[in-house]
């Protein structure tokens, strides 16, 4: 089964993508703590990460960062509801640094494209 991981701070949008997900036949993790992150990555695997930008503790450019650093293989959904050009230059420092494929999106996502996004 593919395991996603979800990693936003509003729970709403976690939510919105965990039942797309679950629908596409994938096995969803769901976080709103950043902290928890790291521990869940390394735990769950995920063969997709769905990540928004914006959120206190730890930003999305921080944890883009460190799975770089790990050597992450992981199809990579950024997700931002701020300016989009912050998720495109990490979109671009990720790939120049080996991470798979990574894309952004800018919220609200529709169904439509987020699974097209998961498929």
């Amino acid at each position: 089964m593919k395991r996603l991981l979800v990693m936003d701070d509003e729970p709403d949008f976690g939510d919105f993508v965990k039942v797309v997900g679950e629908d596409m036949g994938y096995e969803v993790t769901a976080l709103t703590d950043p902290g928890q992150f790291k521990e869940t990555y390394s735990r769950v695997l995920p063969d997709t990460i769905v990540l928004d930008m914006v959120m206190p503790q730890l930003s999305g450019s921080d944890i883009v960062e460190w799975l770089i650093e790990q050597g992450c293989q992981s199809k990579l959904l950024i997700v931002t509801g701020y300016n989009p050009l912050n998720a495109r230059s990490v979109r671009m420092q990720g790939a120049a640094r080996g991470l798979a494929p990574v894309k952004t999106f800018r919220k609200p996502i529709s169904v439509r494209k987020l699974r097209a996004a998961l498929a």
